[in-house]
C-alpha cells in the first residue's frame, strides 16, 4: 500500500487566458553501456488510462504549488520516481479532451534519483524505460513527442555534447 496520496478534482485548477495549466516532467536516467565507457540515455514513459501509447508524466498545477513543485508532485503521482529538476524545457500548447479544452503545460527535464516501489497510480500505471528514439515513436501525443524530440533531445545535446551518450567521467 501506498503512503502518498494523488490529488484529485479541479477546485484549485491554475487556468491563463482560457487555458487549463498543467506542469510535466521528461524523467531520465543514464544507463552503462556493456563495454564502453559511456552511458545512455533512457527516458521513463508510462501507460495512457485512455488508450494506446505511452506519455509523460503531467497534470494540473494548482494554485497553492510552484509549476516545478506540481511537475515534481506528478512524476511522483503517476510514476512513482523522484529526482532534480534540472531545465525548463519549455511550454507546449494542446487540446484536452476533458470539458476546459486547451491547454498550456510546463515541461521540465527530471534526472531521476529514486524509483518508488509504491505510488500512488500505481495500480493503474506502469512504468518503461525507453531510448529517447523508441520514446518518440511510442509517445502517444504530437505535443510530447515535439517536447522530447525539440525540447529534451536539444538540451541533452547541448548539455552533454554527445547526442545522449555521454561520458562516464562527465557524470
Amino acid at each position: 500500500m501506498c503512503d502518498l496520496v494523488a490529488r484529485t478534482g479541479r477546485h484549485l485548477q491554475r487556468y491563463e487566458d482560457g487555458r487549463r495549466l498543467v506542469a510535466g516532467c521528461i524523467p531520465f536516467r543514464y544507463r552503462d553501456i556493456k563495454d564502453e565507457q559511456k552511458k545512455l540515455v533512457e527516458v521513463l514513459m508510462i501507460n495512457s488510462q485512455s488508450g494506446p501509447g505511452l506519455l509523460f508524466p503531467k497534470g494540473g498545477w494548482e494554485n497553492d504549488e510552484t509549476v516545478e513543485e506540481a511537475a515534481a508532485r506528478e512524476a511522483i503521482e503517476e510514476a512513482g520516481v523522484r529526482g532534480d529538476l534540472v531545465k525548463l524545457l519549455g511550454f507546449y500548447d494542446f487540446k484536452s479532451k476533458q470539458p476546459e479544452g486547451m491547454c498550456r503545460a510546463a515541461v521540465f527535464a527530471l534526472h531521476v534519483k529514486e524509483e518508488l516501489a509504491s505510488w500512488p497510480e500505481q495500480s493503474t500505471r506502469q512504468r518503461s524505460w525507453l531510448t529517447v528514439p523508441e520514446a518518440a515513436e511510442r509517445s502517444r501525443h504530437p505535443w510530447m513527442q515535439e517536447a522530447l524530440v525539440t525540447g529534451f533531445s536539444a538540451w541533452l545535446e547541448n548539455w552533454s555534447n554527445g547526442g545522449g551518450c555521454v561520458d562516464r567521467s562527465e557524470r
